[in-house]
């Protein structure tokens, strides 16, 4: 919510479940910038999402919003049509970075507007489907190379991995997609064990 400029709302669940007094520490936290250690990951956008919408305010165990907000999302039966936008942000060293911000404020307006968490969760993942597919044209454009290899954690949510595979489909592209170990740590950790033994 800081990095994307969102107030501290009273009525956001995200604020209501954090004591006073560790609103404090944060907000120090957030003006000194220690203790402030950025992340890439889509797992923690997940979980922010999850928070603002009341879905999860803590875990019991990894991905468990991520895995809440995924069955909302199945419920709704709207929602899909009004995804939530990402902005791409060029960068000199390399592919362009998503900015997850303008997706953060549309969930907290959504929020403060009364929309159930169903409909966020329903266009929190249309919007993040949108954005592989628009970063895969993107990278297209680029390399002219239309075979996509999906991976990482994030699509262990079958909502999310049904909704590109069919989406980049339709744009042209052939997917790839583990079959044989998770697309997670695990397949990760598999991948640096072949390495490493190859010398």
């Amino acid at each position: 919510m800081f990095a994307a400029g969102v107030p501290w709302h009273p009525d956001l669940p995200a604020v209501v479940a954090c004591p006073p007094a560790e609103r404090d520490l944060l907000a120090r936290q957030f003006g000194s910038g220690t203790g402030c250690v950025p992340t890439s990951s889509m797992g923690r956008l997940f979980d922010a999402v999850a928070a603002l919408a009341g879905v999860r305010q803590t875990v019991e165990y990894e991905a468990e919003a991520a895995i809440v907000l995924e069955g909302l999302a199945r419920s709704a039966h709207t929602g899909q049509d009004h995804p939530y936008t990402f902005e791409l942000c060029p960068s000199p060293d390399g592919p362009d970075v998503a900015d997850g911000g303008p997706v953060i404020r549309q969930v907290a307006r959504d929020v403060l507007a009364g929309v159930p968490a169903a409909i966020i969760a329903a266009r929190f993942h249309a919007g993040v489907a949108a954005l592989i597919g628009m970063l895969a044209e993107h990278g297209r454009d680029e390399t002219g190379l239309d075979v996509i290899a999906l991976g990482g954690g994030v699509f262990q949510n079958a909502l999310l991995l049904e909704t590109v595979v069919d989406d980049l489909g339709r744009r042209g592209f052939t997917v790839l997609r583990p079959r044989l170990l998770p697309p997670n740590d695990g397949g990760l950790a598999l991948g640096q064990l072949v390495i490493a033994a190859a010398g």
